[in-house]
């Protein structure tokens, strides 16, 4: 089957990863604290959508309503987004992504953006390097009611695109992305250009490495070839 789609992951692919995570979650789980869910729920080293969960299960238990979870969400989220603002003010585009990012436009290919980051600070990074302009989808973690891993972030970018997972290859520089494409059988490319190591990304699901960006329009032309 002929790839019609190359699917980017934002942070650590297109543009450095800078984002303090360890700091942000530190924050949010002192929020969370102060409304007196035990810190023994809470971890630095998990995803803020993995702690949100348990959150929301949490609250559920003690017989709190949908709002009172939506509101503590909220004040979750403006904590990421500030965090995420000074992220994207501070980054730089990734070595050789620019003119990746042309070649697969000149080769006619379809491209979408999936991160777990918010509209916000992902419309900066585009407007800031004037990236707009290359990609037909962009699904952020306003547009889906789960994020990556759950294969439900890498679906709504098949659907936006139209494309078949067999059409698509994801290019990402971290677990979750090898295991979002691993589950729908999507191909995968971990770019060692962000914070997971050539091991974590094989066996997290890669069928492909590349230390570089510029590597991924040759491996598209030779899949074609192939097919």
């Amino acid at each position: 089957m002929t790839i019609k789609a190359v699917i980017f992951d934002l942070d650590g692919t297109i543009v450095d990863f800078n984002i303090d995570f360890k700091a942000a979650r530190a924050e949010v789980i002192r929020l969370l604290t102060r409304q007196n869910l035990p810190s023994s729920l809470l971890s630095v080293n998990e995803s803020l959508f993995v702690t949100l969960k348990k959150v929301e299960k949490r609250m559920k238990e003690n017989g709190k309503g949908e709002q009172e979870f939506v509101k503590l969400k909220e004040k979750v989220i403006a904590v990421v987004e500030r965090y995420e603002a000074k992220a994207a003010r501070e980054t730089n585009l990734i070595l050789g992504i620019l003119e990746t990012l042309k070649t697969l436009r000149e080769m006619k290919l379809k491209i979408a953006i999936f991160t777990a980051n918010g509209e916000k600070s992902t419309n900066h990074i585009l407007r800031r390097f004037r990236l707009r302009q290359f990609f037909d989808a962009i699904i952020t973690r306003e547009s889906v009611l789960a994020v990556k891993p759950d294969p439900v972030h890498l679906e709504a970018v098949l659907k936006a695109l139209k494309v078949r997972p067999e059409e698509a290859i994801v290019i990402g520089d971290s677990v979750r992305d090898m295991e979002c494409a691993r589950r729908l059988k999507v191909l995968a490319v971990g770019v060692t250009t962000g914070f997971s190591s050539i091991e974590e990304l094989t066996r997290a699901g890669a069928d492909y490495l590349a230390s570089s960006s510029t590597d991924i329009p040759s491996l598209l032309q030779k899949l074609n070839t192939k097919n």
